[in-house]
């Protein structure tokens, strides 16, 4: 489009008394088309929107505001069909800044920092407007397809199904067994779901498979399984297929003939012939082609639950697992009480029942897998106990008892039922005696060794995620067939544990129940219903064009300028949510409806040929570069000048809520913003080092096993690209301590001014920049 710029500057909050309004506007380039330039004592106020509005009538289309963050007030200053461009002026000068705003006139030979910086940003807010475009939402051309498949017929699956179906949705089931129900269909009782969650309840499933079968918008397809999920988000297609049967593999151009036979020249199957059909190809290309015959869908809620936890053999041989058959893991015993009374491996009443919390072994950790809901399925089992036989007595040790929420009442309840006993201790053996077993148990609450006679040892084993080892979705995708591993979910598929439940790193699927962490049913339930309106928000948001969370309505997508694009695959690989396959030639193939927008594509590319409509390298680079980096003809004692790439998700928040609190932080650092850590581009770096300014700092969100950045590898990949960065450093006789990457949490505001600072005292201490001048 055209540009009709209009140019506004807000002199509210305290920053027209500490920054010379006149003097910025005289900054202003009127040859650059910003005549149109006007102060407003506060912008946000209806008289200054109104001012706004009216240049917008009059033909201004490219809007750039000097007043607060661009976080605050965002749906004030929106208006349509324009681009909008925030200059901080308010937080990230004069809020942050307080230490330099002065009522004495200072010298014309002495810098005037803050106004300078005041200077600077406007500078690159107006460039920044410059080189970005007006984004146009993305449309998939045959439209939206707004089917839901779920995955998964137990609790969590018919809920959500149910759920969408309520708000007018197709929903098809998808079950690899013969029957709905899943584990909620083999228990005898299930914990309470009701007020005041003291009493054990009857199962609820079959009452919602009712519901199922009754409802016109829910398709089932039992004793199924899904072979292929390809395409993207309002445009999956599904190849479903009965558990075990083969799919024929097609290959879209011939292996050599040397890879079609095993080592004994015997001809591969299909199965195999995939595998090395992948291999091959470094897994470039779909292993199927699309299915002409596929079923269409625009979401998918995975509901695919969990199986039990299978001790190896051995495994755990001193509680007498594997050794002693009355010993059994909390699945086990369930399956037994939902067929009539609980008894022995011969029959005989178990009277007595030992259920042990943690393997122990001087470890007060808890099986694998075990959760809140191990300890409250070990209460509840216990009631069976006493349930089923009057002096039933049920002995319950553990290390750690969770019961959270109002879990607590039926926790209290337990505590209270005649014949069951709850001590905190480590069971460390279990042994045969003359009549029945011998469970000795350590450190309990009693202070002393406690022997106990049982009939039976019920040890609570914890649930494993479908997705263990199991794609489940088989994704044709560049990036393989199942979620990612990065590391931190141990099977369990989530794509951000903190800011984003259900969405896991492929867009436009959805976990919930076990495949997303241990839940009881109620907690189950519960989820389905998040999962259910994710699925929903998704079709919709891709119905308009724009992208799902976190940058959730963000019209733009990657734009990529394939004539120089080398095949070197970097986009495709470090693509946390897989959004790039490959064509037939290896070149990267996007899929704009699985993008989350967040860029890493963008900082991989070392031929920078990818970007966005409003970020891309020209308009970050273009900001860095029209930063004036003073020198000794300008002052005596230059400042230095330092640039800061902050991401937007958490150091950017950070930064707002420090100036808020009236923390300050060096003035010689100039902020960009960018969307992820992930999409810095080593240039932007090279581009600021080259032009004098004296160091580099990026700030984005922590990684690691107890926080994790917003687009999930962001900041982990930015920090890899700057180590590397540093060998260019050195060759330059640049020391590499000019650049530094730090991780800051949202709530670590108060502690991020002094990061900052500390990195400028470190630079000043190296000295200037020595390209400064050239």
């Amino acid at each position: 489009m055209d540009k009709k710029f209009g140019f506004y500057i807000c002199s509210g909050c305290g920053i027209g008394d500490a920054l010379d309004i006149k003097g910025l506007i005289e900054e202003v380039p009127e040859e650059e088309g910003y005549s149109n330039c006007k102060t407003h004592p506060f912008l946000c106020s209806q008289s200054g929107v109104d001012l706004i509005k009216k240049d917008v009538a009059d033909g201004v289309n490219t809007i750039v505001i000097g007043a607060c963050s661009r976080r605050v007030n965002w749906d004030v200053f929106k208006f349509d069909n324009c681009i909008v461009q925030r200059v901080n002026l308010r937080e990230g000068v004069v809020w942050s800044h307080k230490d330099l705003i002065t009522d004495e006139e200072i010298p014309e030979d002495e810098p005037n920092n803050l106004q300078m910086m005041a200077e600077d940003y406007l500078r690159m807010g107006m460039v920044n407007a410059e080189k970005i475009k007006l984004p146009e939402p993305y449309q998939l051309e045959e439209g939206t397809n707004k089917k839901i498949m779920v995955i998964g017929g137990g609790i969590t699956g018919i809920s959500a199904a149910l759920d969408a179906a309520a708000v007018g949705y197709d929903v098809t089931i998808v079950e690899k067994e013969d029957a709905l129900g899943g584990w909620a269909a083999k228990v005898r009782k299930q914990l309470p779901m009701a007020y005041p969650y003291e009493e054990l309840q009857n199962p609820i499933i079959g009452s919602l498979i009712a519901k199922v079968e009754e409802n016109s918008k829910i398709t089932v397809k039992t004793g199924t399984v899904v072979a292929r999920i390809a395409g993207q988000p309002g445009d999956f297609t599904v190849t479903l297929k009965k558990p075990g049967e083969k799919i024929p593999f097609d290959v879209p151009y011939p292996l050599p003939d040397e890879m079609k036979v095993d080592e004994n020249g015997k001809e591969l199957d299909n199965d195999a012939l995939a595998v090395k059909y992948k291999e091959y190809n470094e897994g470039r290309h779909d292993i199927l082609k699309l299915d002409p015959d596929g079923e269409k869908f625009g979401a998918v809620v995975l509901a695919a639950g969990w199986r039990p936890y299978k001790p190896a053999e051995g495994e755990f041989a001193h509680l007498g697992f594997g050794v002693e058959e009355n010993v059994v893991t909390n699945a086990q015993f369930e399956e037994m009480a939902a067929k009539g009374k609980i008894v022995t491996a011969d029959g005989q009443p178990a009277k007595s029942v030992v259920f042990v919390q943690s393997p122990g072994q001087g470890d007060d950790s808890d099986f694998p897998y075990a959760s809140s809901v191990t300890s409250l399925v070990s209460l509840k089992q216990a009631k069976y106990v006493t349930e089923d036989y009057e002096d039933g007595k049920a002995f319950v040790f553990y290390q750690h008892m969770r019961t959270p929420g109002l879990s607590e009442n039926f926790y209290k309840s337990i505590q209270q039922t005649p014949g069951i006993f709850l001590t905190k201790g480590e069971v460390v053996s279990v042994t045969k005696g003359d009549a029945g077993m011998i469970v000795e148990a350590d450190n309990t609450l009693l202070g002393e060794k406690i022997q106990v006679k049982a009939d039976l040892v019920v040890l609570a084993t914890g649930m494993v995620p479908a997705t263990k080892d199991d794609p489940v979705v088989n994704l044709a995708y560049r990036q393989g067939p199942a979620f990612r591993d990065i590391g931190l979910f141990n099977g369990y598929c989530d794509s951000n544990f903190i800011c984003f439940p259900y969405e896991t790193q492929r867009t436009g699927i959805y976990a919930a129940g076990g495949v997303r962490r241990s839940l009881t049913m109620a907690e189950s339930v519960e989820d389905a219903t998040g999962a259910a309106l994710k699925a929903i928000q998704c079709l919709e948001s891709t119905d308009r064009g724009v992208s799902v969370h976190p940058r959730s309505g963000d019209k733009t997508f990657p734009d990529f300028f394939f004539q120089r694009c080398t095949q070197c695959k970097r986009c495709t690989e470090e693509c946390p949510f897989g959004a790039l396959d490959d064509d037939e030639r290896g070149t990267p193939k996007p899929n704009p409806t699985r993008c989350r927008r967040c860029g890493t594509c963008m900082g991989a590319c070392p031929e920078r040929i990818i970007g966005f409509a409003d970020y891309n390298i020209d308009s970050i680079g273009s900001q860095v570069k029209c930063i004036k980096v003073p020198s000794e003809d300008d002052f005596d004692e230059p400042p230095l000048r330092i640039l800061a790439l902050v991401c937007e998700n958490d150091a950017m928040p950070a930064l707002d809520i420090a100036a808020m609190n009236g923390l300050t932080y060096n003035h010689q650092l100039r902020i960009i913003p960018v969307r992820c850590l992930g999409s810095v581009n080593v240039i932007w770096i090279k581009d600021a080092l080259s032009q004098g300014m004296d160091g580099a700092i990026l700030i984005g969100c922590k990684h690691g096993d107890d926080y994790q950045c917003h687009f999930v590898k962001g900041s982990e990949l930015a920090d890899i690209r700057m180590k590397k960065i540093g060998d260019a450093l050195a060759s330059l006789a640049l020391e590499p301590e000019r650049v530094t990457q730090v991780q800051v949490a949202i709530d670590e505001y108060d502690k991020l001014p002094g990061i900052i600072n500390k990195f400028c005292e470190e630079v000043e201490d190296l000295g200037p920049n020595p390209f400064k001048g050239f």
